[in-house]
């Protein structure tokens, strides 16, 4: 837990710097607990990001870009009302809980002045953004709403008082004393960190551990000393923040962290950091929630196509003894004559081999020797006409493998929109059924590709699915500019807006084509480049499938930071 009670005072300071007495223009609500504040302050917009997201539930300043629903929810709509054109008048934390309090004047309907509350509650699963009405200290309205049935010590519904977060009656370290410290811990129960994190108000067991780590876990003096020198740089704002990138994971904080091993990078603000840290995070949980069955759907069809080419393999192997059922059928045919029915096999020479050796035939008791002849010239024709079409049957089916693997990588990166596009896709080729209203199929789609810049300012574009893939190649690119592809490995394809790109543009555009692959977590991964003009879609192939000629190849390592940076928008 990074984003602790000490954390939220530093991002509140962060808050109050840049947006106080700002003015709220616009609000966006693009996902279920989310929302978007376009706040005009100190001659430039901010966009403020309120998430009361399970998981990844924060505060902060963001440039990230999102898509809004074309139909604002209602909470949306209610904050438009009443905060447009609001000012922000001060920010400020409750205590050192995670608690939030933005004071905002607006006019009501008459014109007369009135004050809101809007409370930004960050506390993992039970995070709620709430609208409170400061005279009467009621709740307009909540992102989330808690019945009493769900909470017996606070109801969150529009109309009812509003009541804060239970205390945790802690105390607060940052007005510790070195007596405090000792008098609060049990230097006798062991477990000190978890005994830090009960006993002082905003300390995340990350922040208790790094204490303890500074002190050694040795005697209570060192402790002491320890807790005292984190939260005299924590007091101050004397703040570093930094994210550390482990073996296993992720973690971050406001000051560097040496009880956690791993790559440390720096950033200029917290809410840089964090738009690093949760980069893709809260919109790839998103994405598993919509798209659940469609990753369970092509996973099946991938099995079933895999299946399919071992049992299709084995017909294979089978036909493969065509020439042997000939020879059967010719060697019984020329020694009828000394064939018996009833006989369950029969040892002939084999007039075919040099050596004159002898061939045993197996033979069906119930059938005459004629019959016997002509089962196997039937068994030989039957093979022969396997061969060619099992193995027609295994191509289709390793090119189904094939479609399946890309689709599967492709949702690897998918965006919302990009999951609607994939399941639009497989509707077309007829894996799924359209569910879509036929009003809605009738309407136009109008695909979007992701843009990149170069560090030379050329523009780089990205195809993330299929549908993208073959608008990017077949309708935007102009036939001289270079595409790019990994090579013999599913993934997107790059388009670099430039008939003569130099050698660091190739580079920068393989690195997007290798992150946006199934090599992703590759080293050295090729990257095919040509001109458009070598790029051909074959007749009946499926979304996205192209062959190319003509290519150079780059090897690269993906590198995540190079792609943030280039991303536009």
């Amino acid at each position: 837990m990074s984003f602790d009670g000490l954390f939220t005072r530093a991002m509140v300071k962060e808050l109050r710097d840049a947006i106080k007495g700002g003015r709220i223009n616009k609000i966006h609500q693009p996902y279920q607990n989310e929302l978007i504040m376009i706040v005009r302050a100190n001659g430039k917009n901010h966009r403020l990001l309120l998430s009361a997201h399970p998981s990844y539930a924060r505060i902060q300043l963001t440039n990230e870009a999102t898509d809004n629903p074309p139909d604002p929810p209602m909470f949306c709509m209610l904050l438009r009302k009443h905060l447009e054109g609001s000012v922000i008048e001060d920010i400020y934390q409750i205590g050192l809980d995670r608690v939030v309090v933005f004071e905002i004047k607006s006019r009501n309907e008459i014109g007369d002045i009135s004050y809101k509350q809007l409370y930004m509650e960050i506390m993992g699963r039970h995070s709620n953004i709430i609208l409170v009405e400061k005279e009467r200290n009621m709740i307009m309205d909540s992102i989330k709403h808690v019945p009493l049935a769900v909470n017996t010590y606070r109801t969150v519904l529009p109309g009812h008082e509003y009541v804060l977060p239970p205390e945790q009656h802690k105390q607060n370290p940052l007005e510790a004393s070195k007596d405090d410290i000792i008098a609060a811990l049990d230097w006798n129960s062991g477990k000190m960190d978890k005994q830090i994190v009960s006993q002082f108000a905003g300390v995340s067991p990350l922040l208790a551990k790094e204490i303890m780590h500074l002190a050694k876990f040795s005697n209570p003096e060192a402790v002491s000393e320890a807790f005292l020198s984190v939260m005299g740089r924590i007091k101050v704002y004397d703040i570093e923040p930094v994210m550390i990138t482990g073996a296993q994971k992720e973690s971050f904080y406001m000051i560097p962290l040496q009880s956690l091993e791993g790559e440390v990078k720096t950033f200029g603000s917290l809410s840089t950091l964090l738009d690093r840290f949760y980069v893709g995070k809260a919109e790839r949980d998103r994405v598993k929630q919509k798209s659940h069955d469609l990753e369970r759907f092509i996973k099946n069809e991938l099995e079933k196509n895999e299946s399919k080419i071992k049992k299709l393999e084995a017909t294979l192997d089978y036909a493969q003894n065509a020439e042997q059922f000939q020879l059967y059928g010719e060697l019984l045919t020329a020694n009828l004559y000394a064939v018996e029915k009833g006989m369950k096999k029969i040892e002939v020479q084999n007039y075919y081999d040099e050596n004159g050796a002898m061939a045993v035939i197996e033979l069906d008791p119930l059938k005459t020797p004629s019959e016997n002849a002509q089962s196997y010239f039937s068994r030989y024709q039957k093979a022969k006409h396997a061969q060619t079409v099992v193995q027609e049957q295994i191509e289709n089916a390793k090119n189904e493998v094939l479609y399946f693997e890309n689709l599967l990588q492709q949702l690897e990166t998918a965006s919302p929109k990009d999951i609607e596009e994939i399941r639009e896709e497989l509707e077309e080729e007829g894996y799924l059924k359209n569910r879509h209203r036929r009003a809605q199929r009738q309407k136009a789609h109008r695909i979007t590709l992701e843009k990149y810049e170069a560090s030379d300012g050329t523009e780089i574009l990205v195809g993330k699915n299929n549908k993208q893939n073959d608008y990017l190649t077949n309708k935007v690119a102009a036939r001289d500019e270079i595409w790019l592809h990994t090579k013999d490995i599913p993934g997107s394809h790059v388009v670099i807006r430039s008939k003569n790109p130099s050698p660091e543009t190739i580079l920068e555009a393989a690195n997007l084509a290798a992150y946006f692959s199934k090599a992703r977590q590759s080293a050295s991964v090729p990257v095919d480049y040509t001109k458009v003009r070598y790029v051909k879609k074959p007749n009946g192939a499926k979304p996205g499938f192209v062959i190319y000629e003509n290519q150079q190849t780059v090897y690269v390592t993906p590198d995540v930071e190079k792609v943030l940076v280039m991303k536009k928008g």
